[in-house]
Protein backbone atom coordinates (compact mmCIF):
# COMPACT_ATOMS: atom_id res chain seq x y z
CA UNK A 1 0.00 0.00 0.00
CA UNK A 2 1.56 2.96 -0.85
CA UNK A 3 1.34 6.32 1.72
CA UNK A 4 0.73 9.67 0.79
CA UNK A 5 3.16 11.89 0.96
CA UNK A 6 1.77 13.97 3.94
CA UNK A 7 1.78 11.23 6.13
CA UNK A 8 5.30 9.18 5.42
CA UNK A 9 8.77 10.02 5.29
CA UNK A 10 8.89 11.42 1.47
CA UNK A 11 10.78 8.47 -0.87
CA UNK A 12 13.21 8.08 -3.69
CA UNK A 13 10.38 9.34 -6.27
CA UNK A 14 9.01 12.07 -4.01
CA UNK A 15 12.65 13.72 -3.98
CA UNK A 16 13.00 13.88 -7.93
CA UNK A 17 9.37 15.02 -7.83
CA UNK A 18 10.79 17.68 -5.58
CA UNK A 19 13.94 18.31 -7.29
CA UNK A 20 12.37 18.33 -10.66
CA UNK A 21 9.82 21.07 -9.89
CA UNK A 22 12.35 22.94 -8.39
CA UNK A 23 14.51 22.55 -11.21
CA UNK A 24 11.51 24.12 -13.47
CA UNK A 25 10.87 26.79 -11.19
CA UNK A 26 14.31 28.20 -10.74
CA UNK A 27 16.36 26.83 -13.78
CA UNK A 28 19.31 29.06 -14.45
CA UNK A 29 18.61 30.62 -10.91
CA UNK A 30 19.16 27.73 -8.98
CA UNK A 31 22.93 27.88 -7.76
CA UNK A 32 22.41 31.49 -6.92
CA UNK A 33 19.68 30.33 -4.95
CA UNK A 34 21.36 27.82 -3.34
CA UNK A 35 24.22 30.02 -2.25
CA UNK A 36 22.00 32.77 -0.67
CA UNK A 37 20.33 30.22 1.07
CA UNK A 38 23.47 28.94 2.49
CA UNK A 39 24.84 32.36 3.52
CA UNK A 40 21.58 32.84 5.33
CA UNK A 41 22.12 29.33 7.02
CA UNK A 42 25.30 30.52 7.87
CA UNK A 43 24.71 34.06 9.25
CA UNK A 44 21.55 32.70 10.98
CA UNK A 45 24.51 30.12 12.61
CA UNK A 46 26.70 32.83 13.62
CA UNK A 47 23.40 34.75 15.10
CA UNK A 48 22.33 31.50 17.32
CA UNK A 49 26.06 31.15 18.46
CA UNK A 50 25.95 35.06 19.46
CA UNK A 51 22.64 34.34 21.45
CA UNK A 52 24.74 31.34 23.49
CA UNK A 53 27.71 33.58 24.03
CA UNK A 54 25.90 36.39 25.66
CA UNK A 55 23.91 33.49 27.95
CA UNK A 56 26.60 32.15 28.97
CA UNK A 57 28.34 35.61 30.12
CA UNK A 58 25.43 36.41 31.81
CA UNK A 59 25.47 32.98 33.70
CA UNK A 60 28.91 32.93 34.69
CA UNK A 61 28.73 36.69 36.13
CA UNK A 62 25.93 35.36 38.13
CA UNK A 63 27.74 33.03 39.60
CA UNK A 64 30.76 35.15 40.57
CA UNK A 65 30.31 36.54 43.72
CA UNK A 66 29.90 39.82 44.38
CA UNK A 67 32.76 41.99 45.95
CA UNK A 68 31.93 43.37 49.39
CA UNK A 69 33.46 46.19 50.83
CA UNK A 70 35.78 43.91 53.14
CA UNK A 71 36.80 42.38 50.06
CA UNK A 72 37.69 45.68 48.50
CA UNK A 73 39.74 46.72 51.70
Amino acid sequence: MLMPLAFGLPGGYEFLVVAFVALLIFGNRLPSVMKSLGKSVTEFKKGVAGIEDDLDTAVTADKKPAATKDTLD
